[in-house]
């Protein structure tokens, strides 16, 4: 079977996302287990569910990562899930790559497939194909056989000066931290911005991960990324399932205090003894590359230990407690709270990405089927989990019960915007642009000429965010900073400094892009 879906399947799938601790897995759990129960209103009988959280795909880690445990799974089959060490990394191609074929072996055994997970990037790029770029790699280290280059890509080619053009045929195995090593990492972007601006212009010079992804896809197709995203845009993507989709959602100031207690309740359940075992593995792993006992390349995979599990929160906000020798009891406070407040922060992202990227995709795809057959293909509903006990049953567990026996029956559906207040309003977003060029058109990056203090890590802020920026006080100091040490001169050089600080006031309040 084609793993990769070029036509609609008519097998359906379920697919569960929403924040960090809004009771993804309980749910998921739960439809399992009624699925399990049969209907002979629907063919299916039992369900697996499919991880789709990136940090619960490392083996081991329970606590850190927040994995349901054994005991509570109820004996539901989890995939996805524990099949990667820690170091090792796992792309998003390559994570669906796997999850279709988890859904595959599902949808064989006559049973559905439940993703469940926060890694919402992950979940958008499974239910609509052909957006992101090398899917399919051979695994046994084949070469794919050559694409007939571009002509922007020969040109922007033969215009590299030979330093870049020696770094595009020799780009790093694994992305550099821009923390350890800055210069790599601005030369990688260096070479991007050369070859494909437009592209260049999205990723910021420190994500050196996104800026390698985006050349080895410059590399493997022969042709600019820019001229791949244009290509894709041409179309309106229809997703590879027949998907109904459960958004978890939870109001923030029910939500905040919430996610803080189950900080405190994993650093009693043993957070603290995993980081250390993390550092640990990683600790090893150095001084053995250190001392020349590294396994040769083919021999294991990729490992990276500033990737994966290492971005989990909490391993970064307790760093200076756990490398002190003497850690006091006000660094134990300050890594809590600096966790409480990243847990904070990553629901926030987790709400922002679903409400600005998946909802338009999903509303794209349902107004191009309902013109086509009358009926969404991604049917899409919030559920309301801001109370939980009884109101968890008759919110969440029933309402979900209840509209995936009518998906899976093929019967009416109800209006996602009728069943909750909250769920219209969390449902209703300003209609947005979906196909990739406009979404990279809009989210160019421009280097902030007046915060920039060395040239060779200049400050880049997102377009989105330009205006932010500019009030923002850090970048107002800045501009002060830099009138101020104007000024002197101004003393010294009489009516000729005008003109020049005429000129230069226009670009104090204003930074101009990387043009």
């Amino acid at each position: 079977m084609n793993s990769l879906h070029t036509a609609i399947s008519a097998k359906p799938l379920l697919v569960i996302c929403g924040t960090t601790g809004v009771g993804k897995s309980k749910l998921g759990i739960e439809i399992a287990l009624s699925l399990a129960r049969g209907s002979d209103r629907h063919p299916y009988r039992g369900a697996r569910v499919i991880n789709a959280d990136s940090m619960q795909v490392y083996e081991g880690m329970d606590v850190i990562t927040n994995k349901v445990p054994l005991e509570e799974r109820c004996g539901v089959e989890h995939l996805l899930m524990d099949y990667k060490k820690p170091g090792e990394q796992l792309t998003g191609p390559e994570w669906i790559k796997h999850a279709i074929e988890a859904i595959d072996e599902t949808h064989s055994r006559n049973q559905i497939p439940i993703v469940v997970g926060g890694t919402s990037y992950w979940i958008q790029h499974l239910i609509f194909p052909e957006r992101m770029a090398s899917l399919e790699k051979p695994e046994d280290g084949a070469q794919l056989p050559d694409s007939p280059q571009s002509r922007d890509f020969a040109n922007a080619l033969t215009a590299l000066p030979q330093e870049l053009l020696d770094l595009y045929h020799n780009l790093p195995e694994l992305a550099p931290s821009a923390d350890d090593d800055p210069s790599i990492a601005h030369k990688l972007h260096d070479l991007l911005m050369a070859l494909d601006p437009l592209v260049a212009r999205r990723w910021h010079w420190r994500d050196a991960r996104k800026v390698l992804t985006s050349l080895r896809v410059i590399q493997e197709n022969r042709r600019l990324a820019s001229e791949v995203i244009k290509e894709q845009s041409k179309v309106v993507p229809k997703p590879r399932y027949h998907t109904l989709c459960f958004w978890l959602y939870a109001k923030p100031e029910v939500l905040k205090p919430r996610l803080d207690e189950r900080v405190d309740q994993m650093i009693e359940q043993g957070l603290l003894s995993e980081i250390q075992t993390l550092r640990a593995i990683a600790s090893a792993a150095t001084a053995e590359r250190a001392a020349g006992d590294a396994p040769s390349a083919g021999e294991e995979p990729r490992m990276d230990y500033t990737l994966g599990i290492y971005q989990a929160i909490g391993y970064k906000e307790f760093h200076e407690y756990l490398s002190s020798p003497s850690p006091s009891e006000k660094a134990f406070r300050d890594a809590v709270e600096q966790m409480k407040l990243g847990t904070r922060r990553y629901a926030k992202r987790q709400v922002t990405w679903i409400r600005n990227k998946l909802l338009p995709a999903v509303n794209a795809a349902n107004t191009d089927s309902r013109a086509e057959s009358g009926a969404p293909t991604v049917p899409m509903y919030l559920l309301d989990a801001t109370e939980l006990g009884d109101a968890w049953k008759t919110n969440v567990h029933d309402v979900a019960e209840a509209i995936t026996e009518k998906f899976l029956e093929g019967g009416p559906l109800p209006d996602p915007l009728t069943l909750s207040n909250t769920a219209a309003e969390m449902l209703t977003v300003r209609e947005k642009p979906t196909d990739p060029l406009s979404v990279l058109t809009a989210n160019q990056r421009r280097v902030c000429e007046v915060c920039t203090t060395d040239p060779s890590q200049p400050v880049m802020v997102d377009g989105g965010l330009w205006e932010t920026h500019v009030r923002s006080r850090g970048h107002r100091r800045m501009t002060g900073k830099a009138a101020k040490q104007r000024r002197p001169s101004a003393e010294h050089q009489g009516d000729s400094f005008v003109g020049r600080e005429t000129e230069a006031s226009s670009t104090l309040g204003l930074c101009i892009p990387n043009d």
